[in-house]
């Protein structure tokens, strides 16, 4: 980590442009569950929609902690030896704290709009129907640790 670092403004840039990351949670039992998610960063904050219900929801009500990661991966460093063979991208890790956004409708309007325009912008502007707005939950994450880090 300390050789390869990524600025603010790279870490910034890789949370913008990648389209998928990777929630990790504590289950009842101790164990990391891992599951790649659609997110969006906005205000020093990742948020996360989906069911109202399921794992990933349980996990973060029994425990806030969570980790999120992503990253690009920009191609393959070949060499003549397979132990020498190395990537070369740019990843984020973050640890914060979930919580689930339920009663402040205007957040939950406002990050799904931000969704929208991220993964399927010619729907931007559509109203988000009653009983989707009820059906779809918000995680967001508090920002606690973020480090960047990159190789080429």
């Amino acid at each position: 980590m300390k050789k390869h670092p990524l600025s603010e403004e790279q870490i910034n840039e890789v949370l913008e442009k990648t389209p998928v990351g990777n929630l990790a949670t504590i289950n009842e039992n101790g164990y990391p569950y891992v599951l790649p998610v659609h997110f969006v960063h906005h205000e020093n904050q990742i948020f996360i929609h989906g069911l109202p219900r399921g794992q990933k929801i349980s996990n973060i009500l029994a425990n806030e902690k969570v980790c999120f990661e992503t990253f690009i991966m920009k191609g393959l460093i070949l060499d003549d030896a397979p132990c020498d063979v190395n990537t070369e991208y740019e990843s984020v890790v973050i640890m914060g704290k979930a919580s689930i956004i339920k009663d402040d409708v205007d957040l939950k309007i406002d990050v799904l709009n931000r969704i929208v325009a991220k993964y399927t912008p010619h729907l931007e502007g559509i109203d988000f129907p009653e009983n989707a707005l009820r059906s779809t939950s918000i995680i967001k994450i508090e920002i606690e640790e973020c480090t960047g880090k990159y190789y080429k």
